[in-house]
């Protein structure tokens, strides 16, 4: 075997050395963040499993008034009820259909007003005051309008539910348009392209992680909206559980309905997270 054969083997030999390295140091990082992910969702579930269990115990021991507090015990029990009946997937079924509706209505809606902003500097400068006003303003104040404008039904409770939410996702959506890198936007134009170029090319690729992040927000103050219409005008969801079962002094139902909220909110979240781990993966964001 000639030296430059020996040198050539040994460089040979050294590459796949690092490769495998490399491969191992990746695979440990893979292992490592998994066994991250794990803990976490175990602590998590540990200090939820300790709530439930200090909440039982105080209830039982007479520290809390189980009336008013209720427990996990009873709350189970209201809900294993109110299955029986079928009423409370009714209820479940109404509200999360109105946040749905309310939630795309709300993503359209703003993704088509911030685009227009975007396209118009002179109108987001004119409109962009109004927005924050309106953004500003405590939205259970504009249900009882709502009622008398479009009466009680479900319309009235989606449009409760985009108005809590539209206004800020125009103006996060908007921001995240005008942060894009002007440079890449600059070259479009340098290249012969338009405006509607620079958008569907640059602008709006750029803006997805906003997009997402802004959408984690919307599902949630879309809920909120959904629940302050049904306080008001709704005789079936889980706002109308909950005005009913404080009315009636039923507060096993309050309680569930809140912990089902709960639940639905984690739901939505983690659907939305689901999308956006997706889109990053796909496109390597």
């Amino acid at each position: 075997m000639t030296v430059r054969t020996r040198k050539i083997s040994k460089t040979t030999t050294a590459k796949k050395g690092n490769a495998k390295q490399e491969l191992t140091k990746q695979e440990e990082f893979v292992k490592n963040h998994k066994r991250h992910h794990h803990q976490i969702s175990t602590m998590r579930i540990m200090i939820f499993a300790v709530f439930l269990a200090l909440w039982e115990a105080s209830a039982y021991l007479g520290w809390i008034d189980s009336f008013f507090f209720a427990s996990p015990s009873r709350v189970l029990l209201c809900c294993l009820e109110q299955l029986k009946t079928n009423s409370l997937l009714s209820h479940i079924g109404v509200t999360l259909f109105e946040t749905i509706v309310s939630f795309l209505l709300v993503l359209l809606f703003s993704l088509l007003a911030a685009t227009l902003l975007w396209y118009s500097q002179k109108m987001s400068e004119v409109l962009e005051p109004y927005l924050v006003v309106l953004n500003s303003l405590p939205k259970s104040a504009l249900a009882p309008l709502f009622i008398v404008w479009l009466g009680t039904g479900t319309t009235t409770i989606i449009v409760a539910g985009i108005s809590v939410a539209v206004f800020g996702s125009i103006i996060s959506f908007y921001t995240g348009f005008q942060q894009v890198d002007p440079e890449k936007v600059t070259l479009i134009y340098t290249l012969g392209g338009s405006k509607r170029n620079a958008f569907t090319k640059v602008v709006l690729p750029g803006s997805v992680p906003i997009l997402l992040s802004t959408a984690k927000v919307n599902i949630g103050l879309a809920l909120v909206g959904v629940i302050i219409g049904e306080f008001l005008a709704a005789r079936r969801g889980l706002g109308y559980l909950i005005i009913y079962g404080s009315q009636v002094f039923q507060l096993d139902m309050v309680i569930t309905s809140i912990i089902i909220l709960c639940v639905i909110a984690l739901g939505f979240y983690k659907s939305i997270q689901m999308i956006e781990h997706h889109i990053r993966k796909k496109f390597k964001m």
